[in-house]
């Protein structure tokens, strides 16, 4: 997941072979899972804010933490 001021905004997706290690698991586990109608709202909140960063231009603290893609 990637967040902006701690709200979600998008996330990538992990290889297979990552979703079965125990460790990837049990962090999974312990953190909040978002359903896809949390992100879509999240989404629609930073979009009506102009401050989603994937549409946007935002001056950010750690810009090297953005997806590439």
């Amino acid at each position: 997941m990637f967040f902006i001021n701690g709200i979600p905004f998008t996330f990538d997706d992990i290889p297979l072979i990552m979703q079965h290690d125990p460790y990837v698991q049990c962090e999974a586990n312990d953190n909040y899972s978002y359903t896809t109608d949390d992100m879509y709202r999240w989404s629609n909140y930073l979009i009506d804010e102009e401050c989603h960063p994937l549409l946007f231009e935002l001056e950010l603290a750690n810009p090297e933490e953005m997806p590439k893609d």
